[in-house]
């Protein structure tokens, strides 16, 4: 499902005529920003673009989210935990951040 807003590519939906993907306008537009906000991270997209992304995912909601988590957990499953992969800077971040906790 796709319109003239936003297109569906690499499994993956995109606003037409670029190269920025719907989850990113739709995560700083979860977060609060308005359209003149998410234009100020993606100089590239028109003001009318990213309220056409907006419009759709409002549209298709479910369908979008539900591929959102697709890919979060896609992308869970293939990259493996900083804690595995990487244990020694893992013991170094987590050390730092108790000492800003203190």
């Amino acid at each position: 499902m796709t319109d003239e807003r936003v297109e569906l590519r690499n499994g993956g939906y995109y606003v037409t005529g670029s190269r920025i993907s719907l989850d990113s306008v739709v995560y700083l537009y979860r977060d609060g920003a308005s359209p003149e906000a998410i234009q100020d991270d993606f100089p590239s997209l028109t003001i009318d673009q990213i309220k056409g992304a907006i419009s759709f995912y409002l549209a298709h909601k479910q369908e979008v989210d539900d591929n959102i988590r697709e890919g979060e957990a896609q992308i869970e499953r293939l990259v493996p935990a900083l804690e595995d992969s990487r244990p020694d800077l893992y013991a170094k971040l987590r050390q730092a951040a108790q000492g800003l906790k203190r």
